[in-house]
């Protein structure tokens, strides 16, 4: 009994100490500039203003529309994307079937970084500056999407889909009516990874957007720093504390999903 107190005793300062720095960013949205030099932890008024300093600085709210639009587009490409290549990859066979999800594989080692003017240069000739094609296709295909669903896939017997095939089940009848409900969970947990992943992109959005049209939040917070030669760090984190609570939020609604669909990946890959 002892041994399980000390354990949630544990948890729970593990928790307090991973939230605190949420916790005084929200304290430090709400203090003066002299409060916040100073060095306090609380403030002795609460200034709102900065909220409505952060908006009429930068458009949050239009970049925020941006970066929901971006992150919901690549999630769903990622789904459709991830799930028929691995959909192939365990259901038909070809020849060198392991050699391509071998070679897929091979790329996750290498960085996205080292990448970045490649698909800079492809969206460039195909005129996608400043478009949310250029900020979204070229993340619709990613090996960890394709190596998370192919081992999923491969728990799915065999036997299923050659039933289905006698019975006259097509291909892609399969798998829509079978492989993706049975997948629900890892679905929806390459789902969650693949939307706050790109909320949180910074360098691809600064790379391929030159205007205010298509530009993400990310960027919204580094033009609030820019802005001025001495930066007002109570209005820059209130605009933090905007673009923070609605993946915070997000992510609450979605723990429950996210964490079974890991569980399922460990009990069965």
């Amino acid at each position: 009994m002892a041994g399980k107190i000390l354990f949630y005793v544990i948890l729970t300062l593990m928790a307090v100490l991973l939230f605190l720095p949420v916790v005084y960013a929200i304290s430090a949205s709400l203090m003066s500039t002299q409060e916040l030099m100073t060095g306090k932890l609380f403030p002795s008024v609460l200034h709102f203003s900065n909220y409505t300093a952060a908006l009429a600085n930068v458009p949050l709210l239009k970049f925020m529309f941006n970066s929901l639009v971006v992150s919901t587009a690549v999630m769903l490409g990622q789904l459709v994307v991830c799930s028929l290549a691995a959909y192939a990859i365990v259901f038909i066979d070809f020849k060198g079937r392991n050699v391509v999800f071998f070679l897929l594989i091979s790329t996750m080692m290498i960085p996205w970084e080292a990448t970045i003017i490649p698909n800079y240069l492809t969206i460039l000739n195909l005129k996608w500056v400043n478009t949310y094609y250029g900020l979204t296709v070229p993340h619709f295909a990613i090996a960890f999407g394709v190596f998370l669903l192919r081992q999923h896939f491969m728990t799915i017997p065999r036997e299923l889909s050659e039933s289905a095939q006698i019975e006259g089940c097509g291909r892609f009848r399969f798998f829509l009516t079978f492989v993706l409900p049975l997948s629900r969970s890892m679905l929806s947990a390459l789902g969650v990874y693949g939307f706050l992943t790109t909320w949180n992109m910074y360098l691809w959005p600064l790379l391929t957007t030159t205007n205010d049209r298509v530009r993400t939040v990310q960027i919204g917070i580094k033009m609030m720093q820019a802005q001025e030669t001495s930066t007002n760090w109570p209005v820059v984190m209130a605009g933090v504390m905007i673009v923070l609570i609605p993946t915070l939020l997000f992510l609450f609604l979605s723990m429950k999903q996210l964490k079974r669909g890991l569980m399922a990946g460990a009990l069965k890959g």
